[in-house]
């Protein structure tokens, strides 16, 4: 019996459909992060949690994503994107799983735990892919994909929890739908990469700062704390605050003001991505500053309008420090130490995303929500005051240095 050797070819994706396949992808992982956020309020009243063991639960995935980031996540230049891709679709639906069926604070951890892995490794990956098959507007992507993603996760979540039957269910349901969808899609997707040797040492965590970088990442610390801090509040406390200061007891509410920070941010970005980076770290640090500012304002006045500008200010704050900082840093480091430098910065932002709003948590026990967010925002507020300060000339003559 002769085998056949003229079998077709596997049919795959164009180039163009490749890229976009990965842009859909990373937004969906992000938003798959950010979907609990509407639920952190309800969880807290149907499994009587305290908030810091509600910080606790969103805070989790943090800290995987760094361990991940720092090791398995940068495996695929090695053996290559596809399988990379599939191991991080099948942990998120692992986690969504978790999701679906949790009824204790030990659950949700779990579902968390997992999903920091899948994310840190679906975010990374699917990143290197965009670049691979589209170099020009691959940057643009991969800037905006995990904003865009919080925002759809969180406005999403707080849709279906306020509208739809099964409110603790139906949006993890639906993003495990689309995480099956884009598991068998991978079949048509190429390989972007050759991969080559060497994959054990990447699992050795790396990390490093070159000397003539350090005062630079110093000196950009209080602005870059100050926005992955807020990031961590918002989706961790923020829609709970809203219910608490005005009164408006709509989850939808809640996580729409999620939403404008993260919107607004990835709109910063793109609409800013021609300006100096200088520049757009002044506007990041007096944003953030009086984004707050107006914030906590509105809680004072419990207006939610007047929470949503102040959430429209401090996302352009947002948006402007990420991409300033990236686009400071990066070109002050050599090809072969920005792998260093970029696992440097992400355990500091990540960090900084996590450990506040543990400390925020700890603090609604003692002191409650509404004080705890005014002291929080107070530190913010310093934060950006101070890269204000210490940032502008200083800053531009150490980069030139």
């Amino acid at each position: 019996m002769s085998i056949p050797t003229n079998l077709p070819a596997r049919r795959t994706l164009s180039t163009r459909a490749t890229t976009l396949y990965a842009v859909i992808t990373a937004i969906s992982f992000s938003a798959s992060s950010s979907a609990p956020t509407p639920l952190y309020h309800v969880y807290q009243q149907s499994m009587g949690l305290s908030s810091l063991t509600v910080t606790l639960i969103f805070a989790s995935y943090a800290f995987t994503m760094v361990a991940t980031f720092l090791t398995v996540a940068r495996l695929s230049d090695y053996v290559g994107r596809r399988p990379m891709i599939l191991s991080a679709l099948l942990l998120n639906g692992i986690s969504l799983a978790l999701f679906i069926t949790a009824a204790s604070a030990p659950h949700l951890i779990l579902a968390r735990l997992i999903q920091g892995v899948a994310i840190s490794i679906g975010m990374a990956t699917l990143g290197a892919t965009i670049l691979d098959t589209d170099r020009k507007t691959g940057p643009i992507f991969n800037s905006i994909t995990a904003f865009l993603g919080l925002a759809v996760g969180s406005l999403l979540g707080g849709l279906l929890v306020a509208w739809a039957p099964l409110p603790l269910q139906l949006v993890f349901l639906v993003l495990l739908a689309v995480t099956i969808v884009e598991a068998v899609t991978l079949i048509f997707v190429p390989e972007s990469t050759t991969g080559k040797p060497g994959a054990l040492r990447v699992l050795i965590p790396y990390v490093n700062v070159p000397a003539s970088v350090m005062p630079v990442l110093l000196r950009l610390m209080p602005l870059n704390i100050a926005a992955w801090a807020l990031g961590g509040f918002y989706l961790s406390l923020m829609p709970t605050l809203v219910a608490v200061a005005t009164g408006i007891t709509s989850i939808f509410v809640g996580a729409s003001v999620v939403s404008v920070l993260m919107v607004s941010a990835a709109a910063t970005v793109l609409l800013r991505r021609h300006m100096a980076p200088e520049r757009l770290l002044q506007i990041a640090s007096l944003s953030l500053a009086l984004g707050v500012a107006v914030t906590l304002a509105g809680v004072y006045l419990q207006s939610a309008p007047v929470m949503l500008l102040g959430t429209l200010i401090s996302g352009t704050g947002f948006g402007s420090a990420y991409s300033g900082n990236f686009r400071t840093l990066l070109p002050l480091a050599k090809e072969h130490e920005r792998a260093g430098l970029l696992a440097a910065y992400f355990v500091e932002s990540y960090l900084a995303f996590a450990i506040p709003a543990i400390l925020a948590g700890l603090s609604v026990t003692l002191l409650g929500l509404v004080a705890t967010s005014q002291i929080y925002g107070a530190v913010l507020i310093a934060l950006a005051l101070i890269s204000a300060r210490f940032g502008g000339r200083r800053l531009t003559r150490l980069v030139e240095a």
